[in-house]
């Protein structure tokens, strides 16, 4: 079993930054591939961003390139979100999710352990 806990949400103005972590439980952090989703209000889950097992290769929404940063520390067991030039559009639930086959999907439906969320809200 793993266990997800997002924080680093909160309110900000456009164009500021947040600092999203996602502490994982469990033996084998390292075997996971880590991905970020969004889920904006009356929307679908969509994807954000996705790390490989060792962290060397990530993957993102053409949405947020170049403002997002993905990034893991497998010995803290914890993955961040580092999130630059925030838009009114970027506001939304971001959950942190683990695929334990180490796989890199843009689907939530090939997630295996989710988080509770946070809310990130970006004001204009």
């Amino acid at each position: 079993q793993v266990q997800l806990v997002e924080s680093g949400g909160g309110l900000v103005q456009n164009g500021g930054s947040l600092r999203l972590s996602c502490a994982a439980s469990g033996r084998t952090f390292s075997s996971y591939s880590m991905g970020w989703f969004r889920q904006a209000p009356g929307k679908e889950r969509e994807f954000v961003a996705a790390i490989s097992r060792s962290g060397g290769s990530t993957y993102y929404a053409d949405s947020v390139k170049g403002r997002f940063t993905i990034s893991r520390d497998n010995a803290k067991t914890t993955v961040y979100l580092q999130m630059n030039s925030l838009k009114p559009e970027d506001t939304a639930v971001y959950y942190c999710a683990a695929d334990v086959g180490g796989g890199i999907y843009y689907v939530p439906r090939k997630y295996d352990y989710w988080g509770q969320g946070t809310q990130v809200t970006v004001s204009s």
